[in-house]
């Protein structure tokens, strides 16, 4: 295994400015390719199947698994559905979904908000994640052993607003001031720290945290809720009001097929990574060990939830993150002035579009 190329996993932080860049980019992405109107092909049964595009937030790994999964067994096409999957590329998914140019697109529960406080047109409608799924990672033969050790030392981070005030907050739930130095990264979190650039991280402890144990260069790491920070749907599928209006009986067909996708991923990991190579053999065929152990531990412990539904969001969690990022002066309009009051949950996100089974907590 080439573990060499195993710097795909930097796009699973793409934690950056995204409601900067949904402003900066509107203008672009009527460009984008991904911007073909939806049409109908041939379904299973010989009738009509309805064109969907799902914009990828990077390149293809397990958080993506139960999409391909679905694709890969037939899910969508027995739902009536042609699922047009877009590459990640110079516009971000949420920029893609709430300009209209993508139908779904993978995003993240802060960098959602951020983008709907700009007024953008954008709403969370499946929980990939449900354990937050970044933790604070430190070299193993660091000596640190508590987060509040991390006063006065450097941070490498990805330049989301979220990150300072979040481990400023941890850091002071551990016992210390919450001051650090901050960089961005240009690497692999755990190269960044191997290599003296930074003392501590985020990475992810289901691709990032297991890249570096492969490579020889093990993390410790601290959980961010052991220390009180509310939990984050890091992965999540987006939508925009707009299409959600207009094709609701399609957004039911595409989110079922996913459940049930992300339902097999969990229930049977090993095949779903299998199922996951086999779809993105250039990006993923030299990695089987690291999308095999990932597939296990997300199957684990981050696709359900506490009730073991998978996809379902909850109001608390959406409310306890919201208000954290609103106190801070995190969320702002489209003119960069900071919100007045916190934008509605309402807004935000919906279970309306899951099997009925699904659409409660």
């Amino acid at each position: 295994m080439d573990l060499g190329q195993l710097s795909i996993d930097l796009g699973r932080h793409r934690r950056t400015a995204v409601a900067f860049v949904l402003a900066s980019a509107v203008a672009g992405a009527a460009a984008c390719s991904s911007s073909a109107p939806a049409h109908s092909t041939a379904g299973a049964s010989g009738g009509a199947a309805t064109t969907v595009t799902l914009a990828l937030d990077w390149t293809p790994n397990t958080n993506h698994t139960g999409i391909f999964v679905a694709q890969q067994l037939g899910y969508f096409k027995a739902a009536g559905i042609d699922l047009r999957i877009v590459p990640y590329g110079s516009t971000a998914p949420e920029t893609l979904v709430a300009t209209h140019k993508a139908d779904f697109g993978i995003s993240y529960q802060d960098g959602l908000t951020e983008a709907a406080a700009t007024g953008q047109d954008i709403t969370s409608v499946f929980a990939i994640t449900q354990k937050t799924d970044v933790v604070v990672g430190v070299r193993a033969d660091s000596g640190i052993t508590s987060p509040k050790q991390l006063d006065g030392k450097t941070y490498a981070g990805y330049g989301s607003p979220l990150e300072a005030p979040m481990l400023k907050y941890v850091i002071r739930q551990a016992g210390g001031t919450g001051t650090f130095k901050n960089v961005t990264l240009n690497t692999d979190a755990y190269q960044a720290l191997y290599a003296g650039q930074a003392d501590f991280a985020l990475p992810e402890p289901t691709w990032e945290v297991i890249q570096a144990r492969l490579v020889g260069k093990p993390l410790r790491t601290f959980e961010l809720s052991d220390y009180g920070f509310p939990a984050i749907y890091s992965a999540l599928i987006a939508s925009s009001h707009q299409y959600l209006t207009a094709h609701a009986e399609t957004a039911r067909k595409f989110l079922a097929a996913v459940l049930r996708g992300y339902q097999y991923a969990t229930d049977h990991p090993q095949q779903a990574a299998n199922l996951l190579i086999q779809a993105n053999q250039s990006a993923l065929g030299g990695q089987k060990q690291l999308v095999d152990e990932s597939a296990n531990l997300e199957a684990a412990q981050y696709y359900k939830d506490a009730g073991g539904k998978v996809g379902v969001q909850s109001q608390a969690r959406w409310q306890a993150l919201t208000d954290f990022l609103y106190r801070n002066g995190i969320l702002a309009d489209a003119s960069g002035k900071a919100l007045a009051a916190p934008p509605q949950l309402s807004t935000l996100y919906t279970n309306a579009y899951l099997p009925a089974s699904d659409q409660s907590p």
